[in-house]
């Protein structure tokens, strides 16, 4: 059974939830033990010959001020990004997100569009797509990224868990575009500079670019950042 999306939508939030789960599909991450409950994310077609990511939870909460008694994960997710957009981020578009507490225990889904033709820079330079890039396209693509990145820090949200496999790219020919995932561990910081250095310490870190490519991400972040900031140098 394949997922009649404008069918679903129609449906009543909490009629849906059900009807969602139901959908027959591949699991990307099977669901495993995290946070004391379980979290796993499903790929599922459309009957038009989309792909949609279904995140589903079971007792999968975080804990914060507003919600001290916790609050599922993916929720704080599709807040994340559902904000990205006012902040020209690109991320999944959200197509469904619902939570509902069963016998007191947290379910919640949220549906998400696939980010068609798009590659994360793990997968690429596991394939060596920078090669074929050459050196200036590469140096873009660092730039293009480093721009993504300061245009989400300056709404005061931290990524959290900044690895390659996180940031998705779509090089087509000269055209360069970046795109974040997997935002469920992001949260908003009291200021820009707390959010910023986080996650411009995380990818120190976790990249290996020479010194000429962590200058092009440098000069994308500060064009799009406003300013110098002295943690990326």
């Amino acid at each position: 059974m394949l997922a009649d999306v404008n069918v679903l939508l129609k449906l009543d939030p909490q009629d849906a939830f059900d009807q969602w789960l139901a959908l027959p599909g591949e699991w990307v991450e099977p669901p495993n033990i995290r946070r004391g409950g379980e979290s796993g994310v499903k790929r599922v077609l459309t009957a038009s010959g989309g792909v949609l990511y279904c995140k589903q939870q079971v007792a999968h909460t975080y804990y914060s001020l507003r919600y001290p008694l916790g609050y599922p994960t993916a929720m704080r997710e599709r807040d994340v990004l559902q904000a990205c957009m006012a902040l020209k981020v690109t991320v999944p578009k959200v197509v469904y997100a619902h939570c509902r507490k069963v016998a007191g225990v947290w379910q919640a889904l949220l549906v998400t569009e696939a980010l068609e033709g798009f590659s994360s820079l793990e997968e690429c330079y596991a394939r060596g797509d920078e090669q074929s890039w050459g050196e200036a396209l590469h140096q873009r693509v660092l730039q293009e990224l480093g721009a993504c990145i300061a245009r989400f820090n300056r709404g005061r949200w931290q990524h959290g868990c900044l690895r390659m496999k996180h940031i998705f790219v779509r090089v087509q020919g000269e055209d360069v575009e970046v795109a974040l995932l997997d935002l469920e561990k992001s949260r908003q910081r009291f200021t820009v500079g707390q959010a910023a250095r986080h996650d411009i310490e995380q990818l120190k870190r976790r990249s290996s670019w020479s010194d000429s490519q962590w200058q092009a991400f440098t000069y994308g972040y500060e064009a799009a950042f406003g300013s110098a900031f002295k943690g990326l140098r």
